[in-house]
């Protein structure tokens, strides 16, 4: 599969995940190499921006379980949008337990 294509279907997720939202108050601020970032207009949600980790949706893509984890991810996009300022996917907060030791500080600074 092509660099292309696979970052086409990354973007394709990103978007059916964001889609719960108001289609008027969602767009695309930024598609990097790393990441997919969402900027969030409207008067009534506290939410201003959504992160997607490209690697992260890569492994959404090829996961038997991926279609509910899908909507899981949308349904706690609904629920953050009143509540927090940034929805991150994945939680910035998790850091991965098979990265080596000397990564893992770099990890949890982003």
């Amino acid at each position: 599969m092509s660099s292309a294509i696979k970052t086409t279907d990354e973007t394709r997720l990103a978007e059916e995940i964001v889609g719960t939202l108001d289609a008027d108050a969602v767009r695309v601020c930024s598609d990097d190499r790393d990441s997919i970032r969402f900027a969030i207009r409207s008067a009534g949600m506290k939410l201003r921006s959504i992160v997607f980790r490209r690697l992260a949706l890569r492994r959404l893509l090829s996961d038997p379980a991926g279609p509910v984890k899908i909507e899981y991810l949308q349904r706690e996009l609904r629920r953050a949008a009143g509540q927090r300022v940034e929805f991150a996917y994945p939680r910035k907060s998790i850091v991965r337990k098979d990265l080596p030791s000397s990564l893992a500080p770099l990890a949890q600074a982003r």
